[in-house]
Formats: structure tokens, C-alpha cells, sequence
């Protein structure tokens, strides 16, 4: 049975440098996984490799028994394969609905427009997700004056607005308040659960991603170092060694 992502011996290199060497990994339907390592090892050039961001040099990808190794970035889109960023991508003088509304591909004529201007199944969507991520009482504010959590709340909501069957997360509790990640752990439990939302994760809190992710590999050097459930990586002595061991 073919995996929902299925990513098969990828390398990726930058002028001579080796970003990723012969990574593969494996994404069922429904799973949480992790993706971990070192600063440099790999982890966002595999993300941009499977969105179609960076073209890869060897191997394959395929989601959902298609193959998408040369599909440019909005078609993958259009499949349900999304991705969000480290730092927020959001219109800081916009409105959260606005910013919901023009999320939306083929919407961009918003970013001038009134929002009543929009449908009205769009407008119902876009407050139904900021309730489902907490920010319904905050829908009429500028993004720009919301914390950076709460940006990334916003950012999680404009994700969902494309009905993604997959979503790959790019840190998403950096730069957090720590008060607020417990909400954000939650937010994307129920959306694995309830939305039915397939997630992988790049995430350094290990607290975070060791609770959060059924199976997690580790990269290092652009290789995977180590695949298993949370425990197993937590006490292999090669990615202690690489990774968690470090200061």
C-alpha cells in the first residue's frame, strides 16, 4: 500500500554543498511525525524540495500515489500539500479576515478589495477556522498588532482555509510564548483529529515534538541519521550524539 508522502533517495545540492544526500522517508495518512536535527542539516531544504520549491537533483516524491518531483509550488498546493514557514507570512496592515480571504489561490484581487466583497461561504470558512485557532474575537484586528504567537495562529488559519490533506510545519512553536504553546499543541492535535489533517514537523522543542509526534526521523549532514517512535529516538545514542546531547 503506497504511503500518503513517499519521499525516495532525494539529494539536493547548492553549488557543491550537500543539502540532502539519499533522504528517504515515509508519511502514512492520519500520522503526526516529526522531523528533527541540527541547525544545517537539511530539515527546511527537504520541506522546499517536497513543496517544489527547490527542484531535487536525485530520487523521486510522491503524495497520494502521484508522483510530484518536477510539479511546480501552486500546483502541489492544488493537490492539498501545504506548507507554513518559520516566520510568519502574513499582511501585517490586513484585517485576520482579510488576510483568511486572500489566502485563498486565485483571491489576491482581495488585497484591494473590501472583504463584503467576498462570498459569503468564504467569509463563514474564514471565521469558523480563526474560532477553531482562538482568534474570532480578534478577526477585525490588523494581523500586525497580534502577538507572534498569535500570528502564527492566524498563519495555521490561513493554512486551513486551502483544505489542505497535508500540512508540513515549519517550527511552529517558535519564538512562542510558552504560554501559548499548549494551545498550539492542542490546535494541531484537533486538527489531526478532527479535520482529518496529516501533519509533519520541524520543530526544536524537544518537549514539544516528543509529545506531539507518533514517529520522528533525524537528519544530520543532510543524511537521516535515526527513524522511530519518540523513545527510541530519545535514547539513540546517535542522535544523542548529533543532536539532543548537544549544549
Amino acid at each position: 500500500m503506497s504511503a500518503m508522502l513517499e519521499v525516495a533517495s532525494v539529494s539536493k545540492n547548492f553549488g557543491g554543498v550537500i543539502a540532502n544526500r539519499d533522504v528517504s522517508i515515509r508519511i502514512e495518512q492520519g500520522e503526526i511525525v516529526g522531523l528533527i536535527g541540527p541547525n544545517g542539516s537539511g530539515k527546511t531544504t527537504l520541506f522546499n524540495s517536497i513543496i517544489g520549491y527547490h527542484p531535487v537533483d536525485a530520487g523521486s516524491i510522491t503524495f497520494e500515489g502521484r508522483e510530484i518531483t518536477r510539479l511546480r509550488v501552486p500546483r502541489i498546493a492544488r493537490l492539498g500539500l501545504i506548507r507554513t514557514f518559520q516566520q510568519t507570512r502574513i499582511f501585517g496592515k490586513m484585517t485576520c479576515m482579510q488576510n483568511m480571504a486572500v489566502s485563498v489561490p486565485n483571491r489576491q484581487e482581495g488585497l484591494a478589495a473590501s472583504f463584503s466583497r467576498f462570498p459569503k461561504a468564504l467569509i463563514d470558512r474564514a471565521e469558523e477556522l480563526l474560532e477553531f485557532v482562538g482568534l474570532h474575537e480578534k478577526r477585525h484586528l490588523r494581523a500586525g498588532d497580534l502577538s507572534f504567537g498569535q500570528q502564527k495562529l492566524l498563519e495555521f488559519a490561513m493554512a486551513l482555509m486551502n483544505e489542505p490533506r497535508m500540512l508540513l510545519l515549519d517550527e511552529p512553536t517558535a519564538g512562542i510564548n510558552p504560554t501559548l504553546i499548549n494551545g498550539l499543541i492542542d490546535r494541531l492535535q484537533r486538527a489531526n483529529q478532527q479535520l482529518g489533517i496529516t501533519l509533519l514537523i520541524i520543530e526544536h522543542n524537544m518537549r514539544v515534538i516528543m509529545n506531539l509526534a507518533e514517529r520522528i526521523y533525524c537528519l544530520a549532514h543532510g543524511q537521516l541519521l535515526a527513524e522511530g517512535e519518540p523513545s527510541a529516538i530519545q535514547n539513540d545514542q546517535r542522535v544523542i550524539d548529533a543532536y539532543l546531547g548537544a549544549s
